[in-house]
């Protein structure tokens, strides 16, 4: 009679997973020696490595988790706060960040370690935020904040400028030229028309998207032409206030001031004292403050505060031409 190992081994058994802890199930003490250096100084070799090199054979140096160690480290990460159960968590799960990294690194060609390093913060935000009660593989959870790092980083790098700022640019970013890398291999043509009908969205965002990702940068201090004079910045709208804009601006307020002056004359007893210390005061006094000096409730102070600046506008209206269009939402 085969044993239960032999049935397991020709496919005619399974194994029975174990199953996992439940919340509120003790810990046990966690060994000291799982803590160590990332690489040993007597493993190092003479000759230089590139840091690429050195890096992937440090990582090798971490064993990979079981499915129970794995779910016991998070447990002590979410209920004790143990950083060496942190340590011991993102360390066994260097390779993985270093697989997508190579996966992302078809489309940045650029540093492969800044990939990496971006995935490692994303590795361990992952850390933080993983639940183990609730079933699910944490590489498999990890992979989609490593992968929301690593993108974040190529669109902020990828020109001077950012080619993507809401969630669809982002989203279409990653996924446009893998899609026309997959038309072409099946034999089509990738226009935006079929793309944007493979990928859901408007032909004008994939025509958007391909002009950024293909448009050039040029200084704005370089010539325009060959031998040009001019430079590109010269080219650029004068964000400057004209001196007819200052004047007519000095001008104005002025005029303004010079009226509330007159208004003011006109005032007495509360209304003066609202008018001083709560609408033109640069350090208002509160409603409560004015209703206590006059033995008046908050609710009363607010009514007079509004029919001063009603009656002011008005004022204001007949007094100063164009007063709406001049001084549009001066006073409310």
């Amino acid at each position: 009679m085969a044993t239960k190992r032999e049935k397991v081994k020709k496919g005619k058994a399974k194994p029975k997973e174990r199953p996992l802890k439940k919340k509120g199930e003790p810990l046990k003490p966690l060994p000291q020696t799982e803590v160590r250096p990332v690489a040993r100084p007597e493993a190092r070799a003479l000759v230089p490595y590139d840091p690429l090199q050195l890096y992937l054979m440090e990582i090798k140096n971490f064993r990979l988790l079981t499915r129970e160690e794995e779910v016991d480290l998070a447990r002590r990460v979410r209920e004790q706060k143990d950083p060496q159960a942190v340590y011991i968590l993102v360390t066994s799960n260097l390779r993985l960040v270093v697989k997508i990294a190579m996966d992302f690194h078809r489309y940045w060609t650029r540093s492969l370690l800044d990939l990496i390093q971006e995935g490692n913060v994303g590795l361990l935000q992952a850390v933080r935020k993983f639940d183990p009660y609730r079933g699910i593989k944490f590489s498999y959870y990890a992979s989609f904040w490593i992968k929301a790092y690593m993108l974040k980083f190529i669109m902020e790098n990828w020109k001077l400028v950012k080619i993507g700022t809401t969630q669809t640019q982002r989203k279409l970013f990653f996924n446009l030229a893998k899609e026309r890398d997959k038309l072409i291999a099946q034999g089509y043509d990738p226009e935006p028309r079929l793309l944007a009908e493979r990928l859901d969205v408007k032909e004008k965002e994939i025509e958007e998207m391909s002009q950024r990702l293909g448009g050039g940068e040029v200084s704005l201090n370089a010539p325009v032409g060959d031998n040009g004079k001019e430079v590109y910045g010269s080219f650029l709208p004068d964000q400057a206030v004209g001196a007819d804009e200052q004047l007519f601006e000095k001008e104005n307020k002025e005029l303004l001031s010079q009226k509330l002056e007159e208004y003011r004359a006109k005032l007495s007893g509360k209304e003066l004292d609202i008018f001083d210390n709560r609408i033109m005061a640069e350090n208002p006094l509160t409603l409560q403050e004015l209703g206590d000096k006059y033995k008046i409730s908050r609710e009363r102070v607010r009514q007079i505060q509004e029919r001063i600046i009603k009656n002011i506008k008005k004022w204001l209206t007949e007094e100063i031409p164009d007063f709406e269009e001049n001084f549009a939402g001066l006073i409310k």
